[in-house]
């Protein structure tokens, strides 16, 4: 399989999707990708057993299969949870699962996985053409890739996406979960500076956000009652490479 197999939508508007995305540097595309590729990327996702699961440590961000932390004894996961909900009070914080994808260009062509392949096609001429165009980000060059997965109890808290040497303009977030509710949490979230909620974008099937960096937001918690799990592929739309100064 090549990137070819992912098209745009041909019906995406542009000029409207320009005037949208002015007002408040962030939109949400519906109807993102062409086709029914969207539905064979959640497939593809959902088949996979490569998903981790990802804490943030106090100096270093921890790793583990769900099954293995699952199978921890209840004593140390509950351990592990307190110590994660008194981290997310006031600080920096998150707990999802995740499947990375490489910024070699050789690993990804060199890969049969869609998830890759979907990494190719944001970082190909024609996607980085349209993003700036809608956007009028006009120095983005090449889009890093992961998919990320939101289960019951799973958060991700304030923060603004600006880390140093990322050199990252646009962050996105495709929505890959055919049924989402808004009181099932995992809404993305954008604040004021004062901590207000401005907004508010529901996880919707095949639909891209997208938002300028640095921008203040947060995914809210996955409800207890939410009957499965928020899958998304996100990444970020960067003016540089890695492997360039």
């Amino acid at each position: 399989m090549t990137g070819e197999i992912f098209r745009l939508n041909p019906a995406l508007d542009v000029k409207s999707l320009r005037t949208r995305f002015a007002s408040a540097n962030r939109l949400r595309i519906d109807e993102f990708l062409a086709g029914d590729m969207a539905s064979h990327l959640a497939e593809a996702l959902a088949a996979d057993q490569r998903w981790v699961f990802l804490i943030n440590g106090t100096s270093t961000v921890f790793e583990i299969a769900r099954a293995d932390y699952d199978a921890l004894a209840p004593t140390e996961r509950n351990r592990i949870e307190q110590a994660v909900l008194s981290a997310a009070v006031r600080g920096f914080q998150f707990r999802y699962e995740t499947i990375r994808v490489s910024d070699d260009d050789s690993v990804r062509e060199a890969s049969a996985t869609l998830l890759d392949q979907f990494a190719q096609f944001m970082s190909s001429p024609e996607t980085l053409s349209f993003i700036a165009s809608v956007t009028g980000t006009e120095d983005i060059v090449f889009a890093d890739a992961q998919a990320t997965r939101y289960s019951p109890g799973d958060f991700l808290t304030r923060h603004d996406d600006d880390v140093d040497g990322k050199h990252r303009r646009l962050a996105y977030v495709l929505g890959l979960t055919p049924e989402w509710r808004t009181e099932w949490g995992g809404l993305l979230q954008f604040t004021n500076p004062e901590g207000d909620v401005i907004e508010t974008i529901v996880p919707r099937f095949n639909a891209l956000s997208l938002f300028s960096v640095p921008q203040p937001h947060s995914v809210s918690t996955v409800a207890p009652f939410a009957p499965h799990a928020r899958t998304s592929l996100t990444g970020w739309l960067r003016s540089r490479r890695a492997d360039q100064s």
